[in-house]
């Protein structure tokens, strides 16, 4: 027969199983039926004070919050762009209504009252037709010459620079798979297939690795990068299934000038990959959690800053595993860390030294007193809970969560990369995997300069016209470096 002590301790142990898994439910019903949206407004970021408050308190009674009454913003009116050409479409009046009724008389034209319409053609397709002059000697009629033609991107091929961009921006861009663009094609007259315009793609992520090999050098020249990584499923890689996982990794730029977006393909998530592509680079790296950024650290001397997004987020988990109308210690740590954005959020125009002094000053305290609450917190909270895991993350991380406040140059969170890969992930939605390896290279090629286009303020389409146009030419390293984003003019977006 079980002991009173054992009946009491296996009671205790299945009320926190309980507690468990209706947290799991209420978390899992928040991620479907819930906004995954994890902005807050500016004024809890004031609650400090109840996250120290929470830290001394022994009791373990939840408090209610009040939320906000919801807001509507007023949109704005839709303008039309002076620059847009314009069609004029006189109305007027019938030649029997241009006299007066009263007495007879011809009107007189006064002025005009003028209203505006956007419209829109379908796209239109034009062939180039290259005609190469041909001269000859009439005296000897020894000599034949003919005009060269310009380098090509596709030699001999029925592709343009302006439609193989079109292609690229389209997919790449607009996240419109190629068998669809086939479907579009049709219904204007032209008739392609997904195959031809796969292999253009190919060729296109093959025609500008010279590009990417210096964008690559360019990012490993600054001081912080920030790297991230999303799965990518490859039908056909040698010795893997088609269902298994590849990966598509992201480096980009924390600087604002000449800013860098580089996508690499991997066939796997391991450490091997940052360590080919970040070799060279000597300074900070931002990125998450994962450990694969650790031996790349290690062997270079890497300063590892860790992402505050990602610690909010695991708060914001357990703020939604939590019973409706509730407020817990989730809760408090949210705000503190909404209070380290709020400082940030005040530095946007400092200089870097302004910025060091100012997170010396004003986020080190706070730091400080979110560390203390972590340490008097983490005890109290079972481990497994999913308060349990944003603690032990939010610990675990700490050493590299702080260090930012060391260097204004250092960001607080991995946010430049998160939404440079976005793009991707939003049209994997679509296009839902690469067919082979090749493909799976110049996808990344091709987002790359996309993404590095869009960062520089170019038009994504004008940018790749201009390189396909240019590039076959490129003979040497300064005619490839005059085609970076940021040397190109003429395509403003």
């Amino acid at each position: 027969m079980n002991s009173t002590h054992d009946l009491i301790s296996e009671n205790a142990q299945l009320k926190q199983r309980i507690k468990l898994l209706e947290e799991m439910l209420r978390l899992k019903n928040q991620q479907q039926f819930s906004s995954s949206s994890e902005k807050v407004s500016d004024a809890q970021g004031q609650l400090f004070n109840e996250a120290e408050e929470d830290a001394s308190n022994e009791s373990d009674d939840d408090t209610e919050i009040e939320v906000p009454a919801h807001t509507r913003k007023k949109h704005k009116r839709v303008s039309i762009p002076a620059d847009l050409p314009r069609e004029e479409i006189i109305h007027d009046l019938a030649d029997d209504k241009k006299f007066c009724p009263n007495d007879g008389h011809a009107l007189k034209h006064i002025g005009d009252e003028t209203s505006e319409q956007l419209d829109i053609e379908p796209a239109k397709i034009k062939v180039l037709r290259h005609i190469r002059r041909k001269y000859a000697c009439p005296c000897c009629e020894k000599h034949l010459i003919t005009a060269d033609k310009p380098p090509q991107p596709i030699a001999k091929s029925i592709a343009a620079p302006g439609l193989l961009a079109y292609i690229t921006v389209s997919k790449y861009l607009d996240a419109l798979p190629l068998y669809r663009q086939v479907a579009i094609f049709k219904r204007i007259g032209i008739e392609l297939d997904r195959t031809t315009l796969a292999n253009w793609m190919i060729k296109m992520g093959q025609l500008v690795q010279p590009l990417i090999n210096r964008l690559l050098e360019h990012c490993c020249a600054k001081n912080v990068l920030h790297m991230d990584e999303t799965p990518l499923q490859v039908l056909n890689e040698p010795g893997k299934t088609a269902q298994s996982k590849s990966y598509m990794w992201v480096i980009s730029t924390a600087q604002y000038l000449q800013p860098a977006v580089l996508f690499q393909y991997s066939a796997s998530r391991g450490a091997e990959t940052p360590a080919m592509l970040l070799a060279d680079f000597k300074g900070a790296l931002m990125v998450d959690g994962y450990n694969g950024y650790q031996p790349l650290c290690d062997d270079n001397q890497l300063t590892r800053l860790g992402c505050w997004a990602h610690a909010r987020r695991k708060f914001v988990e357990a703020q939604r595993a939590e019973p409706n109308g509730k407020s817990g210690r989730a809760n408090s740590a949210v705000n503190v860390i909404t209070q380290l954005y709020l400082i940030e959020k005040t530095s946007r125009e400092m200089t870097v030294e302004q910025r060091h002094r100012l997170r010396q000053e004003k986020a080190r305290p706070v730091l400080d007193k979110l560390r203390q609450w972590l340490e008097k917190t983490q005890p109290k909270v079972p481990p497994k809970s999913t308060l349990g895991k944003a603690l032990t993350y939010l610990n675990n991380q700490w050493p590299r969560l702080i260090h930012y406040v060391e260097n204004g140059d250092y960001p607080i969170d991995n946010n430049r990369a998160e939404n440079a890969i976005r793009p991707f992930v939003i049209g994997r939605k679509n296009w839902l995997f690469a067919n082979s390896q090749a493909g799976a290279d110049a996808s990344a090629n091709l987002y790359s300069l996309i993404e590095s286009a869009k960062a520089n303020g170019l038009e994504p389409y004008a940018y790749l016209k201009t390189l396909f146009t240019e590039l076959p030419k490129a003979q040497v390293l300064e005619d490839i470096d005059a085609l970076l984003p940021w040397h190109v003019e003429g395509v403003v977006s």
